[in-house]
């Protein structure tokens, strides 16, 4: 058997750049090269190999450990799961920064790999720097804390572990059902020690993504209850875009005549108007998605998880004879509301759907309705964008400004705050990847270290990263990172002077904006004195990008021209009316509200939840 001897860091490196996946014919490179921050715990494996590899897999430095696994995870996403990055940390707080990011990878089923050092597998130097000690057990690190946030993880304590473990790791992380997370904790001795690995296993291996197809009698089934039902409605999910199956979703829409909400995951399924889509459904949805979602009698869900903001809370199917088909990749996605399951690839599935319900289509007068639906919301939509709203503007002109002047091939992205519900509600859809959003986990922060991975992704596009100064603030960071490598964002920072989102949600409880403004405290011990004079066009200059500030609608407009015709990262800083927000329509949240309080306005809110909570459903038969 012919080996190679490497130290077990060069040998991890030097399997990761041959491996390969591929579906439909198109083969590409998993691995995009690996984001690391250096510390005493990788720089001398990880980083040494890196450096030896560095003409052939491409390492990038960030500032913010959490940040680049963002990067990695909206470069993912972008890429349709077929390709990631790999991240690498030191031990201690370079490895747990990772963990939120760990966190928005496998809540929304994304692929990214993460190189944690950890501490000495010899124990002798122990406790070292940045141990954490534990009375029973010498076998824990903080890197155990990454096992409930990765679908795959273990610790190579032995160097020719690597042989069993990075194997099962591909296995996850190209898994269309289960993939998210992986994580592989390197203790800094480990990865320095040599073994004499087999050759074959740096060569080349290409991973087939299939195409699975469901079961033929779960199939028969699902034709015979469409064609049953009156009045049928698509849930549009993330997998329909990460099958690259929106020609197929619109293809099927348009012959059978069945509506579709989108879900924030799911939203660019379908361009905004084509006369079936109904555009965002539940908590933050439109009219006519969430009335026709309570009124159906069947719910076809495609490739979506049904979060409580997909489902109202449980609140928003209210149809007593509904049920419900469901096509996904996973299993445990495509059982939830005791559907009938169609385990299989939703580009496949709907072809089979398709072919086999030739002929049939839904009512015309329902057709009508979801036509009529379509337009109503369009027009809503136009009222919004031109509200002309002053002297500050609103949220959702800004929104209008952006969406008007983008182009159909440019991206938007948002993670948190009030932004992901106006946005989902009020963004005109012209192209699949045109909306990116952060909703899985709604991680503050994603915002700039999310732009960068989608641009590197697509540098062909313009990205347009839409931040709150109250995310702004978790992670400006990640600036410097897009102007090192020369990648351009066009940041729109909005500032509404705190955190705009709770703020709204908090009034709506009854709490009238707790905690929620940046303001000084004042002599009640309040923070209700006046504004924080933060200088937000400042700071971004200081870390090195362009900034450009918008007073009006017309300035936004102008700046927005501008930002288009530079070739580096600018940021236009622009205030806006935290009390002018879009509405909710047709839809509810369960928020608990406080069951005894000596407030009038958070009794009354109590008692208008309890009222909304009845109409939760528990099971749906």
């Amino acid at each position: 058997m012919n080996t190679k001897r490497l130290t077990m860091a060069q040998a991890l490196i030097l399997y990761l750049q041959n491996q390969f996946t591929e579906r439909d014919g198109v083969e590409q490179p998993f691995f995009a090269g690996c984001w690391g921050i250096f510390g005493h715990g990788n720089v001398a494996g990880i980083g040494e190999a890196l450096q030896q590899t560095a003409e052939t897999f491409r390492y990038y430095q960030a500032r913010n450990e959490q940040a680049m696994v963002h990067t990695a995870v909206a470069y993912a996403r972008m890429k349709n799961r077929l390709q990631t990055f790999a991240c690498t940390s030191s031990i201690g707080p370079g490895a747990t920064n990772m963990i939120t990011g760990a966190a928005v990878a496998t809540i929304n089923r994304v692929p990214v790999l993460l190189l944690p050092g950890d501490i000495f597998a010899e124990r002798l130097q122990a406790p070292v720097l940045q141990q954490l000690e534990v009375e029973y057990s010498q076998d824990i690190s903080v890197n155990d804390c990454f096992r409930p946030v990765s679908r795959y993880w273990d610790r190579i304590n032995r160097p020719e572990q690597l042989m069993a473990s990075l194997p099962e790791a591909m296995r996850i992380l190209t898994s269309p059902a289960q993939t998210g997370c992986v994580t592989l904790a390197l203790p800094q001795d480990v990865q320095a020690m040599a073994f004499d690995y087999p050759t074959r296993l740096f060569e080349k291996r290409v991973w087939h993504i299939p195409r699975n197809r469901p079961d033929l009698t779960s199939l028969q089934r699902a034709v015979e209850w469409i064609k049953a039902s009156k009045k049928p409605l698509i849930v549009a999910g993330g997998g329909v875009i990460y099958s690259d199956a929106t020609a197929a979703l619109e293809q099927f829409v348009s012959r059978a005549g069945i509506p579709v909400g989108e879900t924030m995951a799911g939203k660019g399924s379908l361009p905004y108007n084509h006369p079936m889509n109904l555009g965002a459904i539940g908590v933050t949805g439109t009219p006519g998605a969430n009335i026709m979602a309570r009124e159906a009698d069947l719910i076809i869900g495609i490739g979506t998880r049904y979060s409580d903001f997909t489902t109202a809370s449980k609140t928003a199917f209210q149809n007593p004879d509904l049920r419900f088909i469901n096509i996904n990749v996973t299993e445990f996605d495509a059982y939830k509301h005791q559907a009938l399951p169609l385990v299989g690839d939703a580009q496949v599935v709907m072809a089979e759907l398709e072919a086999a319900l030739a002929g049939w289509q839904t009512a015309s007068d329902y057709q009508q309705r979801a036509r009529h639906f379509n337009q109503e919301w369009d027009a809503e939509v136009s009222r919004i964008y031109n509200l002309e709203h002053g002297p500050l503007m609103s949220q959702g002109e800004v929104i209008g400004v952006l969406n008007t002047l983008s182009h159909p091939q440019d991206v938007v992205l948002n993670a948190a705050g009030s932004m992901p519900g106006d946005l989902h509600k009020l963004w005109r859809t012209r192209n699949p990847k045109g909306y990116h959003l952060e909703y899985g986990n709604s991680t503050m922060g994603y915002e700039i270290p999310g732009g960068i991975g989608v641009k590197m992704a697509a540098p062909e596009r313009e990205v347009y990263v839409l931040i709150g100064d109250g995310s702004y603030l978790m992670m400006p960071s990640e600036v410097v990172t897009a102007v090192q490598e020369g990648i351009k964002l066009v940041m729109i920072l909005v500032d509404n002077h705190g955190f705009a989102s709770i703020g709204g949600l908090s009034k709506s409880i009854g709490s009238d904006g707790f905690g929620t403004k940046y303001r000084y405290r004042t002599d009640s011990g309040q923070l209700d004195g006046d504004v924080l004079p933060v200088d937000y066009a400042a700071n971004v200059a200081s870390l090195g990008a362009k900034v450009i500030k918008a007073a009006n609608r017309d300035e936004l407009a102008n700046a927005l021209v501008q930002a288009q015709q530079m070739t580096e990262t600018v940021c236009i800083v622009v205030e806006t009316d935290r009390r002018q927000r879009v509405g909710g329509y047709e839809s509810w949240w369960d928020v608990a509200i406080a069951e005894v309080s000596d407030n009038p306005a958070v009794q009354e809110a109590r008692r208008n939840f309890e009222q909304a909570k009845a109409k939760e459903r528990w099971l749906t038969v």
